[in-house]
């Protein structure tokens, strides 16, 4: 039976873009199939007592120069060379959490995840400029218009809240965070796991 990798994201997570491409490309070498639930990062920290690494960690000594080592080696090893780290960071992503919830299924939602992850972590764009959104959104071919103004709708809001409630109900309490099943990786560091895993390997 085929397996699902659930993904719980965020745009808001730079370790969110570096997990989706790995990501996708482990499911394809096992066969898996592929669901995105966008969550609400902020209010998942706010749930979780949870916060951004580069302020949780902030006063202890070498852990911050150590972790962003580790990041840029994981974008060598990957060759994710447009990416560049959002000025802005950490900014409000709600605006994008709820275009995604506003999708018309997952085929749209991952092609919106494929649209704007590379304007928010190569381009740095505004997150919450519904100009700058609908934009990218015009230029990569979804109805911008739609989209947009369901991101008002209350219960486009009250969805992307109950994903984030449910998310972290089941033990999330960051980005990237991934399910298959009841089975939880937590972190890019993981992907090699779930892979095993995914292929019929020990947990």
């Amino acid at each position: 039976m085929t397996k699902t990798i659930e993904y719980i994201f965020d745009f808001a997570a730079p370790n969110g873009y570096l997990a989706w491409y790995p990501l996708k490309d482990i499911a394809a070498r096992t066969g898996a199939s592929l669901t995105v639930t966008p969550v609400f990062l902020g209010g998942m920290h706010k749930l979780t007592g949870n916060s951004p690494p580069m302020m949780r960690d902030a006063d202890v000594k070498g852990k911050v120069p150590y972790a962003a080592l580790e990041f840029q080696r994981f974008l060598d090893r990957h060759d994710m060379t447009r990416f560049r780290m959002h000025p802005a960071l950490p900014f409000n992503s709600i605006l994008l959490q709820r275009v995604l919830v506003a999708a018309s299924g997952e085929e749209e939602r991952q092609g919106l995840v494929e649209a704007l992850l590379p304007a928010v972590w190569e381009r740095n764009i505004d997150c919450g400029d519904v100009e700058a959104v609908g934009q990218e959104l015009d230029n990569a071919g979804f109805d911008a218009g739609r989209l947009l103004a369901a991101t008002q709708d209350a219960e486009i809001k009250a969805k992307l809240a109950e994903n984030t409630e449910r998310a972290v109900e089941r033990g999330a309490f960051g980005i990237p965070t991934f399910f298959v099943g009841g089975e939880m990786w937590f972190g890019k560091e993981r992907l090699g796991q779930l892979e095993e895993y995914l292929s019929g390997g020990r947990l």
